[in-house]
């Protein structure tokens, strides 16, 4: 500890990704990232914005893109926002739409990057306690706060909260902002995009990290109604204008437009989901229902963080986490059939081991 930092700098506890080692070639099955190349069409519009345009500052409205998105969603373009991931606009809402007085509330198990912003601008937070199967108790969220954060499919779990239970916690909150972060939602969830109209208090927030394979171009925006908007606009522009570059804007443009290849993407990711839980269970795996692009699992007999060393001797990375009530789980991206094989071959070589 430094004695120059902030009082903030001191007490924040910062957000604490998937391991990236170099010692050695692995398996990534730790970041959620796509097994999948981008779209070539993305690869191609790399290539051609790579140009004497560079040495110019990008559109920081991006209107191009926000039309893109826009046409899509059923959208206008000033219902949408763009930044440099979703983390960043998470990072920007919680500013924008958050007071230091009023508690949120977000899941006790989820993404954990919320209590990181949160300690970071002071604002208070109560966790909802998540039911034993690991299910989001709406009632939890139909209390007195100062707004809500869901992510929808839920992380690490995998699980997912139907329109229904959504549209409760929003008329509840109707007072406050109710973030739906979906960075998973492309993977078997239904999203709530289509309540916007309906809802001024909603903003629901997506990433091209996932189903669109670019989670090297970090690129992210938020849904909701103009207000919400304008709010994290005014945010934006008071620390930095220019988020989101030239190339990133044109191979964003590209990954939404190639619908054909997102859902070539998507269906794999899904497709190998399905199989990979089947053999899990053959192992005496139980899953947790997923949605999303990665599962979470545990063993009745052997112990999470076991297999999780022992997958890493292997040169097979998955995410465990050291937390209370599931500190006995394993959060196991999707990679591709031949990942997930060497993942299943292994598993199967660990449990001989041990026995």
């Amino acid at each position: 500890m430094s004695k120059y930092w902030s009082k903030i700098t001191q007490s924040v506890e910062p957000y604490v990704c998937g391991e990236q080692p170099k010692d050695k070639k692995y398996i990534k099955l730790n970041t959620n990232e796509s097994p999948y190349p981008p779209s070539p069409r993305v690869l191609d519009a790399i290539k051609n914005a790579a140009n004497s345009d560079l040495r110019l500052y990008p559109d920081p409205d991006c209107d191009k893109l926000r039309q893109t998105i826009a046409e899509y969603y059923n959208l206008n373009k000033e219902q949408v926002f763009i930044g440099n991931g979703s983390d960043e606009v998470l990072a920007i809402s919680f500013l924008a739409f958050f007071n230091t007085d009023k508690p949120i509330i977000f899941p006790d198990i989820s993404y954990s990057f919320y209590p990181v912003y949160a300690g970071l601008y002071n604002i208070k937070y109560k966790l909802a306690k998540l039911n034993e199967d690991f299910s989001i108790p709406v009632d939890k969220f139909l209390t007195g706060n100062g707004g809500v954060v869901i992510p929808n499919p839920n992380a690490p779990t995998g699980r997912c909260l139907g329109l229904d239970s959504i549209e409760k916690i929003l008329n509840y909150n109707s007072e406050n902002v109710v973030i739906i972060d979906e960075a998973y939602v492309d993977f078997g969830g239904t999203s709530s995009v289509g309540l916007i109209e309906k809802y001024p208090n909603l903003l629901v927030i997506h990433t091209l990290s996932k189903s669109r394979c670019l989670a090297g171009i970090r690129l992210g925006f938020a849904l909701g109604r103009e207000e919400l908007i304008d709010g994290l606009n005014r945010i934006k522009n008071s620390f930095n204008s220019y988020t989101v570059d030239r190339i990133a804007n044109e191979a964003a443009i590209e990954a939404i437009k190639d619908e054909n290849y997102f859902e070539q993407c998507v269906d794999k990711v899904e497709n190998t989901r399905q199989w990979v839980i089947a053999e899990l269970k053959e192992l005496g795996f139980n899953i947790v229902p997923s949605k999303a692009n990665f599962i979470f699992i545990t063993h009745p007999t052997y112990a999470a963080k076991l297999i999780f060393t022992n997958l890493r001797k292997k040169g097979v990375l998955v995410r465990y986490f050291d937390k209370d009530r599931i500190d006995n789980y394993l959060r196991v991206s999707i990679g591709s059939d031949e990942d997930m094989k060497f993942f299943i071959k292994k598993l199967k070589e660990i449990i001989d081991e041990i026995n």
